[in-house]
């Protein structure tokens, strides 16, 4: 992970992080990983593109981490919205946007700061630390840009 110097006396606030994935289970799983990062807080969750738009004018995160396939409005769609409602940064976790594809290339294309393969099967202790170290370096990046 890449250290980001900060100015003496100054204090860092902590990313404010909003999940957004139609699986309460994976919901669950991406907090877990999210939780163990630092100077980060889970501000809250979305089920679908629709309730993302309105839960991000809401409470104004930092970082958005969004799902592609979801009922209502699907991730593309809600990237397609999102400048109207959001300087949110966000990252793409998801299970169909693999590096080189179509929904990868057009969430970068629609402002995705990164797309990230998104947690799946039997998640071994050396794969979960390996999926948090990626998730940490992405929302370093986000505090970064």
């Amino acid at each position: 992970m890449t250290e980001f110097a900060v100015p003496a006396g100054t204090v860092a606030a902590p990313l404010r992080i909003l999940i957004v994935d139609d699986s309460t289970v994976m919901r669950r799983v991406i907090a877990g990983i999210v939780e163990s990062c630092e100077d980060v807080v889970i501000v809250g969750e979305a089920a679908d593109g629709i309730e993302a738009l309105e839960k991000a004018a809401q409470l104004q995160p930092d970082v958005i981490l969004l799902d592609i396939e979801m009922p209502r409005l699907d991730g593309l769609g809600f990237l397609k919205q999102a400048r109207l409602a959001t300087a949110a940064r966000v990252i793409v976790i998801s299970s169909v946007a693999h590096p080189g594809s179509f929904s990868c290339r057009e969430a970068l294309d629609l402002g995705a700061l990164d797309v990230l393969a998104k947690p799946s099967g039997v998640v071994s202790l050396d794969l979960a630390d390996r999926r948090r170290a990626v998730l940490a370096d992405a929302l370093q990046r986000c505090r970064a840009a």
